[in-house]
């Protein structure tokens, strides 16, 4: 079954995209928490954290470098930002394919929820 993300990265539904290579795609959360909110999914369709396999570690470092490479160029580098994976529905999973929230632009508070 398609996600919607699927349909982002297959460009059937537009997204306010910051970055896509042949791994990932980052873009706007349509809802954002943060002044600054956004996703970078792996094109690879992993349903939560618990389906990660041992050959996605590449995969799933990449999406950290990325984060790191875009909170830099959104100036949220220095000021600090927040990484988060939801994994299930108690925890918050919307969307059944993995994607890392990255927030900033403002002080966060802990904890979260």
């Amino acid at each position: 079954m398609s996600t919607i993300f699927n349909k982002i990265i297959n460009k059937e539904i537009n997204a306010n995209i910051l970055y896509e290579d042949d791994i990932c795609i980052a873009f706007y959360d349509i809802s954002p928490q943060a002044p600054i909110h956004f996703l970078i999914i792996p094109k690879k369709e992993i349903k939560t954290i618990n389906n990660i396999k041992n050959e996605d570690k590449d995969m799933i470092g990449h999406l950290f470098i990325i984060a790191k490479d875009l909170a830099r160029k959104l100036n949220i580098n220095e000021d600090g930002y927040r990484i988060v994976f939801n994994c299930n529905e108690n925890a918050g999973q919307t969307v059944f394919h993995i994607h890392m929230h990255v927030l900033g632009g403002r002080k966060l508070l802990w904890p979260p929820g």
